[in-house]
């Protein structure tokens, strides 16, 4: 457990430079935004506003999660990293519906103005700013495995392509055509929406003790490969913030004994462990053929 606290910090790390860079770039692009008459630019650097949101959920849930556990929490807190992300999403999409309300009022208004060249320009450096932050973010994110910061070097990815768009956006309206400004902001806006509803539902389907289908498919012919297992009659798997815990019921040679039995169970335990990091597994050991022994004699002998 002790590598497993470890890497959580490591992990608050690129929580906090993703944080410092947001502060940095989102009140940048604001100002810039205002002076340089570009909505494009603006509704990005709101983009980024509601990243510093979701970074410091993930700090947070992070920090959280680095408690041990307590006689509250057996498996400890790593799932409130999973709720901070679901607050995160709230808040992310708030801002992006309030982003797409003002740029389609202002399409509808006719309100368009041709924006300043030079909001392209720092869009771009924005955009190479962030792609720095989102290549340290998942190169970290694979060291430690951590899916939190992983999906946080995603969102800077989407960020870098967001002030992408905003240049091609702004340049466009150079040729005339200041509506594309504002048709830039919109894309913006449904963007932050579909972060939202991505993290949303990855968080619900994780509270919810969702899982991948094909992983648990991985993680049965781990066990059935086990030298001693003859038959699994149950897998089950959730995820506990970054973290699987596994339920596995098997069946052996009824004929073992306790030993041999609890030498399977720790095999399983060491197989999905090593091979799928698994955090916790907890292994029902049954004789095989339980339903032709005598009725109501568990563990009885055959007839």
């Amino acid at each position: 457990m002790v590598n497993i606290y470890d890497d959580i910090r490591k992990g608050e790390r690129g929580a906090w430079i993703s944080i410092a860079a947001y502060l940095l770039l989102s009140s940048f692009k604001l100002a810039s935004g205002y002076w340089f008459a570009s909505s494009a630019l603006l509704a990005d650097g709101f983009n980024n506003v509601t990243d510093i949101v979701a970074s410091l959920a993930v700090l947070i849930g992070l920090r959280i999660s680095r408690k041990p556990p307590d006689s509250d929490h057996a498996y400890g807190h790593f799932r409130a990293e999973t709720v901070a992300a679901l607050i995160a999403s709230f808040i992310m999409a708030t801002v992006g519906i309030q982003v797409l309300v003002d740029a389609v009022r202002s399409l509808f208004a006719g309100k368009g103005t041709q924006p300043d060249l030079w909001a392209a320009g720092i869009a771009v450096v924005c955009a190479v700013c962030m792609y720095g932050v989102y290549l340290y973010n998942r190169r970290l994110a694979r060291q430690i495995n951590n899916q939190a910061l992983m999906a946080a070097a995603k969102d800077n990815l989407s960020d870098a392509l967001v002030s992408i768009g905003a240049a091609v956006g702004i340049v466009g309206a150079q040729f005339g055509l200041p509506w594309l400004d504002m048709v830039a902001a919109i894309a913006v806006g449904l963007l932050i929406c579909k972060t939202a509803w991505d993290i949303f539902r990855d968080s619900t389907y994780r509270l919810t003790d969702g899982f991948d289908q094909a992983e648990l498919k991985d993680l049965r012919s781990a066990i059935s490969r086990t030298p001693g297992v003859e038959g699994i009659k149950d897998v089950k798997a959730r995820v506990h913030g970054n973290h699987v815990l596994v339920d596995v019921v098997i069946e052996v040679d009824p004929h073992l004994s306790i030993i041999e039995g609890h030498r399977i169970s720790d095999e399983i335990e060491d197989r999905l462990t090593d091979m799928h990091n698994i955090m916790n597994v907890h292994v029902h050991v049954e004789p095989k053929d339980l339903d032709v022994l005598e009725p109501g004699r568990h563990g009885a002998v055959k007839k």
